[in-house]
Order: C-alpha cells, then structure tokens, then sequence
C-alpha cells in the first residue's frame, strides 16, 4: 500500500540512515508537486534510475502557500504525498514544513540531490552539504509539452492552473 511509503519526517531519518547502512545509493529530491503531470513522473521516474532508493520531500501546505501565494495549493499536502507514494519510481515520500528543505536535506545527506535544470549552482539548496559528505548534485531537464504532442513549452503546475482559470477554450 502507497499509505505506508509516505513517512512523517522523523521516520523518514532513520529510513535513510537504514537504506545507507545496506550500501545503497538514496536519492533525494523535493517540491510542491501539487497537480503532478508527466513533466513530474518522468522527472522523479529519471531521478530514481540514479541510485537505490528515491525519498521525495513534499512542501507542506503552509509552505506551498508562503511559496506560491494564496490559492496554492489546489490539492492538500496528504493528497499529494499520496499519490507521489503510489509512483513506483518512488520509495518514500515525506512533508516538510519549512520553505525550503535546508534542514532536510542537511540531516539526510543523501548520496544525490536531483533538481530540476532551471536551478543555477549557487541557488541548489543542500548543494554545500551534500557534495561536502561526499554526495552529488544532479540536474535534471525539464520534460517539455511537445514531447506529448502539445505546444513548445515547459510542462509546468502553475502554467496548467492558469490555463485552467482562464479556461481551456
């Protein structure tokens, strides 16, 4: 079941540390994933073929909003970390309440951090200390909409809610 995948950050510590322990690679990423749509699924599907475990740390809704203003997110943080465990690329999921996942990501140190691409180096947040604990940072490319067929874009979560507000027509 999807339910026991999604770990609240406490557990998702240990969880790492174990995963480690084992000799695995972890692989750790995050965001608001609040309407997941291919862009995400290929994003998080192409972050796991990078080591042994994919842990996802999903921005809380307080954060969400203090990231994206009121009106975000339009699915609630439980939701959304549902549905991110139900992914088989994924092997935990976990909600993180700040606005940025600083501390997460200082505390787990995984073996690869994966952002997406629009990220410049000095901007990565946990870049320091992941590459100082001997991990590495990964850049991924953003899956663009004429991929699918659609328009010469970038698959984004605010540009499909915009689209939705001003209608599909």
């Amino acid at each position: 079941m999807s339910l026991e995948r999604v770990l609240p950050l406490e557990a998702s510590y240990p969880w790492v540390e174990e995963r480690k322990r084992r000799g695995q690679k972890v692989v750790f990423t995050n965001g608001c994933f609040d309407l997941l749509h291919p862009g995400h699924t290929r994003y998080l599907a192409a972050a796991r073929k990078l080591g042994d475990a994919l842990i996802v740390a999903v921005n809380s809704d307080r954060s969400v909003r203090e990231i994206k203003g009121l009106g975000r997110p339009i699915v609630p943080q439980g939701e959304r970390a549902e549905i991110l465990a139900a992914l088989e690329a994924v092997d935990a999921v976990t909600i993180f309440d700040d606005p940025t996942p600083q501390k997460v990501i200082a505390r787990m140190l995984p073996d690869v951090l994966v952002k997406g691409a629009g990220w410049g180096a000095d901007e990565i947040i946990g870049r320091t200390e992941v590459e100082a604990a001997g991990g590495r940072v990964v850049l991924m490319e953003p899956v663009r909409a004429d991929e699918f067929g659609g328009a010469l874009e970038t698959l984004s979560t605010s540009d499909m809610i915009k689209k939705a507000r001003q209608g599909c027509g």
